[in-house]
């Protein structure tokens, strides 16, 4: 119905139909829209669902436009966090900054990634590239792998691109979860993630992923002790001890203790925080946000706990590293051929014997399990996923490399 200012005259009865067929034509359906309802409905249909749609962005706004006919969908261009940047500019810059924009590189700088068949490594995604195939890649990549680039799309997932999505929990669980990172198994089974489940979107108690990641929509996510806990430097001359002996395992320092071109790897990829000042930084952070809900003094203490937890764990690695290590000083295992350093915990389930297949899982399971269960306040995990099983690993490794001395070949 018009409203009555419109229908005091004829003039205005006019001025409102033209308004009217303004509006018609600019909401015009496009070629693309026209032709993809009958190839791709359903990514019309997501389309069309979502802002983006009802801000005017069009099919072409982020392809480009050289893609006009049925045979030539290669001439399509796929968008990068660039094509995103136009109009998201400050998250973008944030994406760029933070460890979300690392993933690929991360991965594929893992000397394991070097054996695993295409589809776990390439674009059959059905392993490591799965996830990370959210972080960037050179221009060669980026054209051999098509459609595993647009990293925005992680979240906010194509073709309606909702912030809601990206905003709820449950859109990190796909990544975050299983063997060596069960983040979200952790959290939704925790007091926090219980809260969230009972009182769902609605809650105001409940943290979620984004509210201590990605705080005021911040699209960095860097934590303080990084992926593999793994600081540098350390003022505790024991536990540092520890860590060096570990960091050796991983390749990132030599047997003298100096770099090794693997620390360039954890720097570029920032998986370790290796100043103290990186560290406090987004310790201080975190300790901001949680204060939001407990006091400052309460985070602080529980976050120092975590870290001890870390300690803690790191003692027991270590001392299963050097069992190890003394059976190839000793001579009774022998560095695999093509190996640069051994053990090397990076080459995960290629480990060559029994003895480092244990190794391997103790760092990449249960360690990361013990700690990370610790921060995100499940207990449970924390002891009888992490803690416990890196005790039963350590004495199954010191049997281990017991029996392999008993049942050297005489010489």
């Amino acid at each position: 119905m018009f409203s009555s200012r419109y229908v005091k005259t004829g003039l205005g009865i006019i001025f409102v139909f033209l308004s009217v067929n303004i509006s018609l034509a600019e909401n015009k359906e496009s070629e693309c829209i026209t032709c993809h309802k009958e190839v791709t409905p359903g990514i019309v249909e997501q389309h069309l669902e979502g802002k983006m749609s009802k801000k005017g962005i069009d099919c072409s706004t982020c392809h480009d436009k050289e893609h006009n006919k049925m045979d030539d969908a290669k001439l399509a261009k796929m968008p990068t966090p660039e094509t995103c940047k136009k109009c998201h500019k400050k998250q973008v810059e944030q994406f760029n900054a933070g460890k979300h924009n690392l993933a690929w590189t991360a991965a594929v700088s893992m000397p394991m990634m070097a054996h695993q068949p295409k589809a776990v490594t390439g674009e059959g995604y059905k392993g490591c590239s799965g996830c990370h195939k959210m972080g960037i890649k050179s221009a060669v990549e980026i054209e051999q792998y098509r459609y595993g680039h647009a990293q925005c799309d992680a979240c906010h997932t194509r073709h309606s691109f909702k912030k809601s999505e990206a905003s709820d929990p449950r859109a990190c669980q796909s990544c975050h979860m299983g063997f060596d990172h069960p983040q979200w198994e952790m959290w939704s089974t925790s007091k926090h993630g219980t809260i969230w489940q009972i009182e769902d979107k609605t809650s105001k108690r409940a943290p979620t992923c984004q509210t201590c990641h990605m705080s005021n929509g911040d699209h960095n996510v860097i934590t303080s002790w990084g992926f593999l806990a793994l600081r540098l430097p350390e003022d505790d001359k024991d536990w540092l001890n520890d860590r060096v002996v570990i960091l050796q395992a991983l390749g990132v320092l030599d047997e003298n203790g100096n770099p090794t071109a693997r620390l360039e790897l954890v720097k570029g990829n920032r998986l370790a925080r290796l100043t103290k000042e990186e560290f406090q930084q987004e310790r201080d952070k975190m300790i901001k946000i949680c204060s939001k809900c407990h006091s400052a003094s309460y985070a602080k203490g529980q976050l120092d706990a975590c870290d001890m937890v870390i300690k803690d764990s790191d003692k027991i690695m270590a001392e299963a590293v050097r069992e190890v290590k003394n059976l190839y000083k000793d001579g009774i295992i022998k560095k695999p051929e093509g190996w640069t350093f051994a053990p090397d915990l990076l080459q995960f389930y290629e480990a060559k014997s029994k003895i480092e297949e244990e190794l391997y899982v103790m760092f990449l399971e249960y360690r990361m399990r013990a700690f990370q269960g610790a921060f995100h306040m499940n207990p449970d995990y924390m002891h009888w996923y992490g803690w416990a099983p890196m005790k039963e690993s350590l004495e199954n490794i010191k049997e281990e490399a017991q029996q392999l001395r008993v049942n050297r070949p005489k010489e």
